[in-house]
């Protein structure tokens, strides 16, 4: 009795992990869960479901695999992440770049607000 078999051979593409340099230099992993975790901490108490925020760190981790290689820059990620918690919720979003940015009086609060005011204020005019 003969076997006939097939072999196939599959070549697959070894991948880089994404690492994150951040604001000292240093390099980690991409975590997804980072991201997820200052959203988390930023909409606490906020009508923000969890799955918006898992729609918006997936959407984050795909443009970052997308656009980068092999490092990508913590300001930048950052960035996206203000980005989107702008369009989700204006209070979340302002806690978010409190942290993120550092802010170290309310004077900073003020000028992160004044772009939301102005729009309001137009809006009802």
């Amino acid at each position: 009795m003969q076997c006939n078999r097939r072999f196939t051979t599959y070549e697959r593409m070894e991948e880089t992990p994404l690492r994150v340099v951040k604001k000292d230099g240093s390099r980690v992993p991409f975590d997804r869960g980072q991201i997820l975790k200052g959203m988390l901490k930023a909409c606490e108490k906020r009508p923000v479901s969890m799955e918006d925020l898992e729609k918006i760190t997936s959407s984050i981790e795909r443009r970052l695999t997308e656009m980068f290689d092999r490092e990508v820059g913590s300001k930048y990620i950052g960035q996206l992440v203000m980005e989107e918690m702008k369009k989700l919720d204006q209070v979340a979003y302002v806690r978010f770049a409190s942290v993120y940015r550092e802010f170290k009086d309310v004077e900073q609060f003020i000028v992160e607000l004044k772009p939301f005011l102005e729009k309001k204020g137009g809006a009802a005019h």
